[in-house]
């Protein structure tokens, strides 16, 4: 009876530790940003630990203290936040690979594309929009706690989020060009094509801006609520897809010219 016992290298244990070090040499800068934020950020979990079992002991002796219930928010908050982009990076997270693992990694390479060029990107810059606009609202309201005792400057939680949802986008990025460079050459007009929906939406919201503060600096009389009904605003995103499919021509262009030289 042969002895098919193998002993894991140190390495090899590390990386099960370690999710941030498996594939360490494919990692980008950004992938790295990612992972070193996510590790810093990780220690979050030990102080929420000690912040639910300290409130648990004072509740119980008849001290309740409210701005340890708002403070596990805070922390809890922040940490999941930078954790999902973390989990985007390291392929960490929860998923059903009942027919995926079975697939050669060319045909994995190209779901993972697809998947995050199509419904992840734009799912991540949309989110990025709405918390935009949300701490915004938060910033101007000054808003804090709901408890008298609690953790008040409400918004400068909410103000984070943002960030961190752009932290997620950066990661969700940086794991799709990793994939598209496994199954095609990397250039402009590959990415545009691959992650056309996100590419679109991303323009369509950048445009959608520059019209709002064109409007605004340019017709002092308007109020700020009436801007977006303006006639011009119907056509932001046909001027978003006319430009990124410019942006596509440009890149094939480009690159025709860089095979031909």
């Amino acid at each position: 009876m042969t002895d098919t016992t193998h002993t894991l290298s140190v390495d090899e244990v590390l990386q099960l530790s370690d999710p941030g070090d498996i594939g360490r040499e494919h990692h980008s800068k950004i992938d790295r940003l990612v992972i070193h934020i996510g590790n810093v950020i990780s220690w979050a979990f030990p102080l929420l630990m000690v912040a639910i079992v300290s409130q648990v002991v004072l509740r119980a002796n008849g001290h309740n203290q409210a701005w340890l219930d708002d403070m596990q928010w805070w922390i809890y908050g922040v940490a999941m936040l930078t954790a999902f982009g973390y989990a985007i990076t390291t392929n960490s997270h929860v998923r059903v690979d009942i027919l995926h693992q079975n697939y050669s990694a060319e045909k994995k390479s190209r779901i993972e594309v697809i998947a995050t060029g199509w419904f992840l990107l734009p799912f991540l810059i949309l989110m990025t929009d709405v918390m935009l606009h949300y701490a915004w609202t938060s910033i101007e309201a000054g808003e804090g706690s709901s408890s008298p005792n609690g953790l008040h400057r409400l918004y400068i939680l909410k103000a984070v989020m943002p960030v961190l949802f752009i932290l997620a986008c950066l990661a969700a990025y940086a794991v799709y060009r990793r994939n598209l460079g496994r199954f095609t050459d990397i250039s402009l007009s590959t990415q545009l094509l691959w992650a056309f929906p996100a590419v679109v939406f991303l323009m369509w919201r950048v445009v959608h801006y520059l019209m709002y503060w064109f409007v605004y600096f340019t017709n002092a009389d308007i109020v700020a609520r009436r801007i977006t009904r303006e006639p011009i605003f119907e056509w932001s995103l046909t001027i978003a897809i006319v430009f990124v499919i410019a942006l596509i021509g440009f890149g094939l262009i480009t690159a025709r010219r860089k095979g031909t030289s």
